[in-house]
Order: C-alpha cells, then structure tokens, then sequence
C-alpha cells in the first residue's frame, strides 16, 4: 500500500514539470515585438587627419647679460618686462677709474705720435736708421692698441643687451658691486615663441614645412593658437626614433608664456567631400568593422572600411552610400535581420558635416 501512494505522488510531479518546461509555441515567437532604433543618414564634408602630441612654449632666444668689468652698480634704466632693442643700455657701472686709465693712455699716444712725426722727417733725411725709426713705430701701435683696450673697457661699465627681446629677470640692485662674469639681466625674445615637437619616425613621410597647425594652451583655458610647421630635422635622432619638428608661434597679445604647455595639432592630409557618419554606429566585432542599417524595418549588417574620423563622426571609406538608413542608437547587442522600428526622423543627417582644418582630429587605425 505504501509503494503504490509512492509512484502516484511520483507520476504527479512528473505531469507537473512537464507543463512548467513546455515552450512556447513558434507563432509566439514570431510575434516578438520589434526593437526601437534611432537613425540618420550619412553625411558629407572635409574631414583632416593630424598628428597630435605635445610640447613646452619655450622663447626663440635667451640670454643671461655678464658683466664684462667690475665696478659698483650706479644706474637701473630697466625693470622686469621692458622691452628692450639689441645694443640698448641697462644700467651702468662705476668708471671713474677707467676714464683715469683711458686718459693716461690717450695722452701717451699722443706724445709718441708727436715723436714718431718727428723721427718721420728725419728718417726722410736720412738722419735715422730704419731699424730705430721701425722701433717707434711698432712702440706706437703697442700704445694704439692699449689705448683701444682702456677705451673697450670704459664702453663695458655701460651694461648693453645682447639681443632685442623683453627683460625677464634683474639679478642686480643700485649700489651693488660686481665682479667680472657676474649675472646682471636675463633677456628673454618672445617674438617668435617656438615648440619643439618630437614625433616618431614612422610619421616622417607625413609631416612637412608649412603644413597648418593649430595649438591648444591649457593654461589659457584651451586658447587656441594658428600657425604652420617651419622645420622639419633632416636627421632621426638613433637613441629615441624621433625626429625633431619646429614650430614657431607668434602671440601679438603676448598671453603666451615661455614654459607653458602647448597641446600641437599638424594637419598632414585632408579627404574632401568624404561620406561621415556618427562614430557611435560602428560596430567592432571579431575584428570586422561594420554599421546596421534599416530596410523594411529589418536591420542589416553592412560591412564598412573607415577613414578619418573628427568631432563624433568618422569617414566611411567603402560599404555605404549616402541614402542609407544607418542605425546610431540601439545597435548595441543587436541581431542582424532583427525587425526594427524607427522612432526618429531621418531625414536629417548629423550634426558637423561641414569640417574645418582647425578641429581636433586624428587617424583611424
């Protein structure tokens, strides 16, 4: 009795999993309701390709103005930030001691001129040996020269600017003595300002003089700054595998600073009238790079080749045309020959389809 209420319990729980495990029928699965996608058509513009990296601002030249005599500091005519022209005075040293020299010599060379004149007639008559009339002479030229070096030294105590350029630092104070060698101003030339971009050597067949640049300041909260390549090294540096490229820009407002960082942008070729469509509708999977596009309501796969991309679009090389239906949103995780309904006009394409040389753009791999 007891074995016989068993099997009926056990026949029961069989009847029971098998009405929770049957499927649904097919039509069931059919009648699946489609999946909302968004769509636009691709559009077309320039789009550039550019190389990115970044580099400090640093100043065309500089120079740490050395004092070339002592003496004691007895005129300042700049301060920090003068502008100042190649050969301009900047402060001036104590040279009475200089003149006294200067004035000494003169006056020997005088009196010896008088004395070579003198002797000068005589050799003419013949009164005088050549070799002591040689002897005056080359005495003479010792004295011109001593007296060109006491003049060269008095002209030092006028501290001068080695070239033309803003001054960017003042070591000295009036008053102070100075020795020979000693730092006095720094003069830095701001006009041009210049970047020094090493780019590696497999870019080097794309990067050339004049090509356009644009640079971004952080500093200046992301000031942008136009200007062209000016040189390219010949020459691959063996240690890093970089080549050097120089760029000089030129800030009329002076906002750029020597040390800031510059974010470079070299526009190195440029696709016109290129077929774009929104970056987020490429779809990468096992290594093929595809779009879903809407016909008839179902989603088809399209294999795409890519090109350059720039501000959320990229160019589509091969694989579309321009009355395709490309689906941008709800790709993600979608099958193909999956039914789709559209709940976006599209009849407008994306936004930027007009590209410009100065936008941030890069290279698809």
């Amino acid at each position: 009795m007891r074995l016989h209420l068993i099997s009926a319990a056990a026949l029961s729980c069989v009847f029971l999993l098998g009405a929770c495990e049957r499927p649904g029928s097919k039509d069931e699965e059919d009648e699946s309701p489609p999946i909302p996608v968004e769509t636009s058509l691709p559009v077309r513009g320039d789009v550039y390709a550019v190389y990115s990296g970044t580099a400090p601002i640093e100043a065309y030249a500089e120079a740490d103005v050395i004092a070339k005599v002592a003496g004691e500091i007895r005129e300042v005519l700049v301060e920090e930030g003068d502008d100042v022209e190649e050969g301009q005075i900047l402060a001036k040293l104590d040279g009475d001691r200089l003149r006294l020299e200067l004035n000494e010599s003169r006056a020997r060379l005088r009196k010896l001129q008088r004395d070579f004149d003198r002797n000068r007639n005589l050799k003419e008559k013949g009164l005088i040996s050549e070799g002591d009339f040689e002897n005056i002479q080359y005495e003479m030229e010792a004295l011109q020269a001593s007296y060109n070096l006491a003049s060269l030294e008095l002209d030092y105590t006028q501290i001068r600017a080695p070239i033309s350029g803003v001054i960017s630092e003042r070591y000295i104070k009036l008053g102070n003595t100075i020795n020979v060698g000693e730092p006095v101003f720094r003069v830095t030339s701001i006009e041009p300002l210049v970047a020094y971009l090493f780019v590696p050597e497999r870019e080097y067949r794309q990067i050339s003089p004049g090509q356009p640049v644009r640079v971004d300041i952080d500093a200046l909260a992301g000031a942008q700054v136009f200007t062209t390549v000016t040189r390219v090294s010949p020459s691959i540096d063996p240690e890093t595998g970089t080549f050097k490229v120089t760029i000089e820009i030129i800030d009329a407002e002076r906002r750029i600073k020597p040390g800031m960082f510059g974010r470079i942008n070299i526009v190195y070729d440029r696709h016109e009238n290129a077929l774009q469509v929104p970056r987020s509708a490429i779809v990468d999977e096992m290594s093929t790079t595809s779009v879903f596009v809407v016909e008839d309501n179902v989603a088809i796969r399209r294999p795409v080749k890519t090109g350059f991309s720039a501000n959320g679009l990229i160019e589509i090389v091969a694989g579309l045309t321009d009355s395709d239906n490309v689906i941008t949103v709800g790709q993600v995780g979608l099958k193909p020959d999956a039914k789709v309904t559209v709940i976006n006009a599209a009849d407008e394409g994306p936004a930027g389809d007009s590209q410009q040389a100065e936008d941030a753009v890069e290279v698809d791999d």
